[in-house]
């Protein structure tokens, strides 16, 4: 009997070590994006590259040390975002782009992969962080998406801190609004077309989005994406950013994606999901699925910027199809990567 309970004894032990031994295992990752586009070395200082560099890392390094401490992958994502919302260097909260009426409506959306839980605003105007109500959306509301004066209300209902509305603004913004309703009023006369009018303007006013994904101890995956929109947007318009499989998706058993760019063509071709079926359907790899879509599949038909793409197992795929996209990685397996332009 003695020798039974003390077999017993070890084989508790070794059960207990393993499941430890898993867990300390158990991989670890975040990845970040700025927004894509025509984001050229040439254009840019040092000044101004040591800034995105340096607000990459302190977003990227804030959101893994949330998962280093054991937090899950939602509370690595908020966390990241925030960040990036509160910087002026990006078009997200402060720093967002103007409305042709010169004021800001800010969207974001964030999912859990575990039971694909989402939540989703778009154009609010006096909430700091919308990545924050997303989440309450989806934690506390019994819907996905709330818009406009009705995200307003339910923020007011939950006791969230409103804002004015000219928290967001930005004198590098201002001159964008003034520059894109130049061009657009401009086309407009010569084509008496409103869509050749926005298509004109130059790509960097049409993209501008940030975003995290991440994966947890617990092998949950989160994906969150916040954006200011299109420079002078019109009549309510809403982009990809806060619509669920369009710009942000996360699912345990394929992988979680953050997306950035011409919002109208992540809508169609449902850029997110794609990615993710792709993964989990056709056995593809985050690499092989994210460039097929960005490259082979919105590229040809002018489709313009990239994703942050992670799975289950801590792998990371960082593709656009542009000059440039702000970006930042870190995991257990690899260490701290940030990148701004092409090729590096």
């Amino acid at each position: 009997m003695k020798l039974f309970r003390s077999l017993s004894i070890v084989l508790m032990a070794s059960l207990v070590w393993a499941e430890t031994a898993m867990a300390e295992e158990s991989p670890i990752a975040i990845a970040i994006h700025g927004g894509a586009g025509t984001i050229e070395r040439s254009k840019m200082t040092d000044d101004q590259e040591r800034a995105y560099r340096e607000k990459l890392t302190e977003a990227v390094n804030a959101g893994y040390q949330v998962l280093e401490k054991g937090g899950d992958s939602l509370d690595a994502v908020t966390t990241a975002i925030r960040i990036l919302e509160d910087s002026p260097l990006f078009n997200a909260g402060i720093g967002a782009v103007y409305t042709y009426e010169g004021r800001h409506e800010l969207d974001a959306s964030i999912m859990e992969g575990k039971s694909r839980r989402a939540g989703a605003v778009a154009g609010v105007t006096s909430v700091r962080n919308p990545i924050d109500l997303a989440r309450m959306v989806m934690e506390d509301s019994p819907h996905v998406m709330l818009a406009g004066p009705g995200a307003e209300t339910f923020a007011q209902s939950r006791g969230v801190e409103r804002v004015d509305n000219s928290l967001f603004d930005t004198e590098r913004r201002r001159k964008q609004l003034d520059e894109a309703k130049k061009k657009i009023q401009s086309e407009e006369r010569r084509h008496g077309n409103e869509q050749a009018a926005v298509e004109a303007l130059p790509v960097a006013f049409r993209m501008g989005t940030v975003g995290a994904v991440a994966l947890d101890k617990n092998g949950n995956l989160a994906a969150g994406t916040s954006t200011g929109g299109m420079t002078a947007k019109r009549y309510g318009r809403i982009g990809d950013s806060p619509v669920i499989g369009a710009g942000t998706f996360a699912d345990n058993a394929s992988c979680a994606v953050s997306a950035t760019g011409h919002g109208e063509y992540f809508i169609r071709f449902n850029v997110a999901a794609d990615i993710c079926a792709r993964v989990r359907y056709q056995d593809k790899s985050v690499g092989e699925a994210a460039d097929a879509v960005i490259n082979d599949v919105l590229r040809p038909v002018g489709g313009t910027g990239g994703v942050i793409v992670l799975d289950a197992a801590g792998n990371i795929a960082l593709t656009f199809n542009t000059p440039g996209m702000y970006r930042a990685s870190r995991s257990s397996d690899s260490p701290l990567y940030i990148g701004i332009f092409d090729k590096e």
